[in-house]
């Protein structure tokens, strides 16, 4: 099969469309998929620059959601079939032609979503609702502040906030991204670049219940003097640095707590693992998709043989959701 590879790490040039190995047949458990559209998020640059290996035992392959369709299953499936649409929250390998994927990973393509939009919900469905709802409670009412309100995640979270009957407020450094996070049903919107983020909640809102972030180190003493209390920072991403030195004093007068997550290395099962999140994701968040309520919002679709085009999007003040990569026609 063709798959990217990576001469070394380093710029997105260092990605090839190449021939590699077919993977084995799907082991039992496993589900192999053929690949039509494949989703690009921070950790894939992270891994591309040699910063963020995969797990022990997963792909070394680019790639961590895929939609496609059931080409094999292993012993032991009994959820899915050949030819099933389907997409997956992978651990890698997602950038290429086929994949195998444990079953429990495995969602169907939400009714009305096409196939290539599809590959932009997994990865950023299985964080935004592992960390809003299933570790920081976000219900009704609460107030809940997303960092980077344009991102893939960030778009996600404000329509998984609104449904949830949260008030949503967002971060961004450009009018065009706030307007669209207006359109996406963002109450509050703060330019990071000219406002300060924790005088505005604790103004408008006495406080974030809820806070997702993607910068760390940078934000986080900001992050806690946004909390109301009893509030919940949950930190995703590192954008802002590793470290920071924390004010447990004033965290320790809103009676908050923080939670540092990673989804990638979390157990393919039991308690906190992926297949206990994507179970509550099609119980609960695939309904909402079905229905319209919560779309997937993708900015560009890219040919994969253009892969090196498609990483510096990410960081384009154009881009506003997920970018795709597009591997074969549906």
């Amino acid at each position: 099969m063709y798959a990217v590879t990576l001469d070394s790490f380093g710029a997105p040039e260092v990605m090839k469309w190449a021939r590699v190995d077919d993977p084995p047949a799907p082991g039992p458990g496993e589900v192999a998929i053929d690949v039509v559209a494949a989703g690009v998020n921070r950790a894939d640059v992270m891994q591309r620059y040699g910063l963020y290996p995969p797990p022990p035992g997963a792909s070394e392959i680019l790639g961590l959601e895929v939609s496609g369709f059931v080409a094999e299953v292993g012993a032991g499936v009994a959820d899915w079939r050949p030819g099933d649409a389907v997409c997956a929250l992978l651990a890698g390998g997602g950038y290429a032609e086929r994949v195998n994927v444990p079953a429990t990973q495995v969602l169907p393509v939400p009714e009305g979503v096409g196939m290539t939009a599809a590959a932009a919900l997994p990865e950023a469905a299985a964080t935004v609702w592992s960390n809003l709802v299933m570790t920081a409670g976000l219900r009704s009412g609460h107030a809940l502040l997303i960092h980077g309100g344009g991102s893939g995640i960030g778009t996600h979270a404000i329509q998984v906030g609104r449904a949830l009957g949260a008030r949503v407020a967002v971060t961004a450094g450009s009018q065009f991204k706030l307007e669209r996070a207006r359109e996406l049903g963002a109450n509050t919107l703060v330019n990071y670049r000219e406002e300060d983020f924790a005088d505005v909640m604790t103004t408008e809102y006495s406080g974030a219940n809820v806070i997702l972030d993607i910068m760390g180190g940078s934000y986080l003493n900001k992050n806690v003097e946004a909390l109301a209390d009893d509030g919940h920072l949950t930190i995703i991403g590192l954008q802002g640095g590793a470290t920071a030195e924390l004010n447990l004093a004033a965290l320790l007068g809103k009676r908050g707590s923080i939670h540092v997550t990673n989804l990638r290395r979390r157990p393919q099962r039991g308690p906190g693992s992926k297949a206990e999140i994507i179970t509550e994701l099609r119980e609960r968040l695939w309904p909402l998709i079905s229905d319209g309520t919560v779309v997937p919002v993708v900015s560009a679709q890219v040919p994969i043989t253009d892969v090196a085009e498609a990483h510096p999007l990410l960081d384009s003040p154009e881009t506003v959701g997920k970018v795709v990569l597009t591997v074969r026609e549906p």
